[in-house]
């Protein structure tokens, strides 16, 4: 099931999702916001869990997590 939304955005985003559009990057304008929301939504809950991760400690087998996934770069999200 899906929601139809109204959107208002600058020019210049609306022309690169045209751009991905015209270049078969992505079918469609509400793919790219769909995919820009999923990506945004899987950052949120990393940073939440890497929150949870870097107040209660304790983990040994995961130490070093938090610091290495706040500088990791999730190229597969571009």
């Amino acid at each position: 099931m899906s929601k139809q939304i109204t959107v208002r955005l600058p020019d210049e985003l609306v022309d690169f999702m045209d751009e991905l559009v015209a270049s078969d990057r992505a079918t469609s304008r509400a793919s790219v916001v769909a995919r820009a929301m999923e990506r945004e939504r899987r950052r949120e809950l990393a940073a939440r869990d890497v929150a949870i991760l870097a107040e209660r400690g304790g983990y040994p087998d995961l130490e070093g997590l938090a610091p290495a996934a706040a500088v990791t770069v999730l190229s597969d999200l571009d």
